[in-house]
């Protein structure tokens, strides 16, 4: 609810609402659009709910669906906040060219869980290489666990991380060591515990993605919905000067307009951009691998900042970990590999086993910059949607992993890392919720271990979502080892080196890609005066690529025309 305005709701499928203020009911008219309105004028600090009539009953006191805070939960009364915050940093903003994003939860990723911690992180992620943190969803949830995914109140901020003022904070703070500041958010599902946005209208359509009903995007009354999502972008990247979205799974939307709703949440981004001189960044998670979401919109595509890419990830996973089930299937060779570094997908219309089907579309790799794809070694995907939420770092020697990230940070791609992963954490990062019906946590754990048993897991092997030690056990641990503080070193040399050698060149016509062979896998990439080397096996090889040793996590032996490599060994050469 804006502040200073009357109070307002949308709620045609109601035959009469009124509002709950401090305790008191007041009537509301209908007006235009099915949207009703009161007199009395929405100031800071008022608590207040709408009680809707449906022809036989009036409804408890619901909290709005537009609320910018929800104090006591879900479940609770909203609370009307106040836009105004006094701004300390002169942010002129970063593109998404040369970045480096950090994906982390705000919940695990210090002990205490809240914004505020995380801005005594701050300096570390900026002396590690880092310049944009990414936080993952932090619209309100049931309980005060969870993923951030099954999130209700779009326009609200969890109260327990710090609420609208303690994000604020956070993002001034960040801005002020130098840093942007990215939001993951969830437009494709509600989620199942809190959600009475179906009593006010029709928010969803019916049908279903994986996580909850398909949101009505394109069906009737839809132009409502899809204007409370681009209030929400509006929200984010104006009043708390987000620099940039990260869209959760675009290819769940049901979206047939002939706008489509990322073309419009990205004309927002420029027009917030162009009013502020401060860049906002559109980046979508999508696994259609489809080149329309980040062609310029002149040229036919979505015009989005850039697209999450699993492909790149996946044929890296594969050659260094050996799995190949489910969606891994089609990768695990370095001409794979090769392929999705070179072309940046590796579904460019051939065929998929997973899928059954041909998938993909190439990438105009003549006009499309390299930066526009966010690659990465891990996600919070690829490591909670795993049966017990184990990293690669509790499974991988510190030399495959320190392996992984050089490849991934010498590549022209923008890199993304993982909370933890730049020290080799130990710690898992499970699925974890909270929901405030015992019912609904008992049927989340029974769908995980069900989903798992199928690929052989027991269900002792599966931790129960609402169990508060599946919570705890996926905090980051920051007391480092002397090997952690290794791999950490490592990070920190290799995100330099990208920076100071130039490797995030963005035209991908000009990238070097050679590989060996299925018994002698190795890669070189780069560019002529700069090459990474690097074995993928268990076994000393010989690449045909040598020059002067810049940066090795080992000791190569490095020749003018070839280096000698031991296993998961790379060298950054001068050639």
């Amino acid at each position: 609810m804006t502040a200073h305005e009357p109070f307002s709701v949308w709620a045609p499928s109601a035959q009469d609402v009124r509002l709950h203020l401090d305790d008191q009911i007041y009537p509301m008219r209908p007006i235009d659009g099915g949207w009703w309105s009161g007199d009395m004028i929405a100031e800071p600090g008022m608590r207040y709910g709408f009680g809707l009539y449906n022809g036989q009953e009036w409804s408890k006191p619901l909290p709005d669906p537009r609320s910018t805070a929800q104090p006591d939960g879900v479940h609770g009364l909203s609370e009307v906040t106040d836009p105004d915050f006094k701004w300390s940093s002169s942010w002129t903003g970063r593109p998404l060219s040369a970045q480096v994003i950090y994906e982390l939860h705000v919940g695990t990723f210090t002990p205490e869980g809240t914004f505020e911690a995380i801005i005594d992180r701050l300096d570390y992620l900026r002396d590690l290489g880092v310049t944009t943190i990414e936080l993952m969803p932090i619209q309100p949830f049931g309980g005060d666990r969870n993923w951030g995914y099954d999130g209700v109140s779009w326009h609200a901020v969890h109260h327990s991380y710090g609420g609208p003022e303690g994000l604020k904070k956070l993002v001034d703070a960040a801005h002020s060591a130098g840093l942007a500041v990215f939001l993951d958010v969830v437009y494709n599902h509600f989620g199942p515990d809190g959600n009475y946005n179906g009593m006010f209208g029709p928010y969803t359509s019916g049908g279903s993605t994986d996580w909850g009903e398909v949101v009505n995007i394109s069906g009737p009354n839809s132009d409502e919905v899809r204007s409370f999502i681009l209030d929400s972008v509006a929200l984010w990247l104006v009043e708390y000067r987000i620099d940039g979205l990260r869209l959760d799974a675009v290819h769940a939307y049901d979206d047939h307009g002939a706008y489509s709703l990322m073309e419009q949440i990205q004309y927002i981004a420029d027009d917030v951009a162009s009013r502020t001189g401060v860049p906002r960044s559109i980046i979508a998670e999508s696994d259609l691998n489809d080149p329309r979401l980040i062609t310029e919109n002149a040229a036919g595509g979505f015009g989005l900042a850039g697209q999450w890419v699993d492909d790149i990830h996946h044929a890296l996973h594969t050659m260094v970990t050996g799995e190949r089930h489910a969606y891994y299937e089609d990768y695990g060779s370095v001409d794979a590999l090769a392929k999705t570094l070179r072309e940046g997908f590796f579904y460019t219309g051939n065929f998929s086993s997973f899928r059954g089907r041909a998938h993909g579309r190439p990438l105009d790799l003549v006009n499309t910059p390299a930066h526009r794809l966010v690659t990465y070694t891990t996600t919070h995907d690829q490591v909670g949607n795993r049966a017990s939420g184990d990293r690669p770092s509790m499974n991988l020697t510190a030399t495959q992993q320190v392996l992984k990230a050089a490849i991934i940070y010498s590549s022209p791609y923008t890199p993304m890392l993982f909370m933890g992963e730049e020290f080799g954490a130990q710690t898992p990062f499970a699925f974890f919720c909270s929901h405030t019906d015992e019912e609904l946590n008992r049927l989340t754990t029974e769908g995980r271990r069900r989903e798992f048993s199928r690929s052989g897991w027991s269900d002792d092997e599966v931790p129960a979502p609402s169990d508060p030690a599946t919570f705890a056990a996926s905090k980051l641990d920051w007391d480092f080892n002397p090997e952690q503080r290794e791999i950490l070193s490592a990070y920190r040399q290799l995100l330099r080196l990208r920076k100071e050698l130039g490797l995030s060149r963005s035209d991908l016509t000009r990238l070097i890609v050679e590989v060996g062979s299925e018994d002698e896998p190795w890669l070189a990439m780069g560019h002529p005066e700069v090459m990474l080397v690097a074995n993928l096996s268990d076994k000393k090889l010989s690449v045909p690529f040598g020059g002067e040793l810049i940066y090795s996590f080992s000791s190569p032996a490095v020749g003018e025309s070839s280096t000698e490599l031991g296993p998961w060994e790379f060298a950054l050469l001068r050639r």
